[in-house]
């Protein structure tokens, strides 16, 4: 029976280089001589720390555009509200690189797949949704029903098996 898993991964290698692009790039700007603007990398959490706040979305805007160019997808970002003051007037802001597959998303994946009266299965497993059905074709045709609907989260198709 045909299958295939439906996941949402990020490169950790083009994060961790698109991070030290970005900070080469802040280093080596004018407007940013003699200020304590860069960005940090722990696992999948950046910090961004900049003297104000306008600094701050500049190196945000940095970042943004290395992690494109590179290949990684904005998307998948979980970019923090909320600004913390950090000594004196420098600021900084958390942003998490989302993996996996949300419970809530999966679910709304597998009700679409139901909803739409495709000869297709849907089961959540783990940070994966793997969807099943008799017919190659039922299976590409859900590939671009998913791909239509959900536009607002990155999401690859991996492990097509016939």
């Amino acid at each position: 029976m045909p299958s295939f898993d439906i996941v949402s991964e990020v490169d950790k290698t083009e994060v961790k280089n698109a991070v030290e692009q970005a900070n080469k790039e802040v280093g080596t700007r004018f407007d940013f001589k003699g200020s304590d603007a860069r960005v940090e990398q722990a696992e999948l959490v950046l910090t961004v720390h900049a003297d104000n706040e306008f600094q701050l979305s500049q190196v945000q805007e940095i970042l943004n555009g290395k992690l494109a160019k590179r290949g990684v997808d904005i998307r998948c970002l979980d970019i923090s509200e909320k600004i913390e003051k950090v000594s004196g007037n420098k600021v900084k802001r958390a942003c998490t690189v989302k993996v996996g597959v949300e419970t809530e998303l999966a679910k709304k994946i597998v009700r679409l797949l139901k909803d739409s009266k495709m000869k297709v299965q849907a089961s959540i497993q783990g940070e994966t949704v793997r969807v099943s059905g008799a017919k190659r074709d039922d299976l590409q045709a859900a590939i671009a029903l998913v791909r239509k609907s959900i536009s607002d989260f990155p999401l690859q198709y991996q492990n097509f098996r016939d």
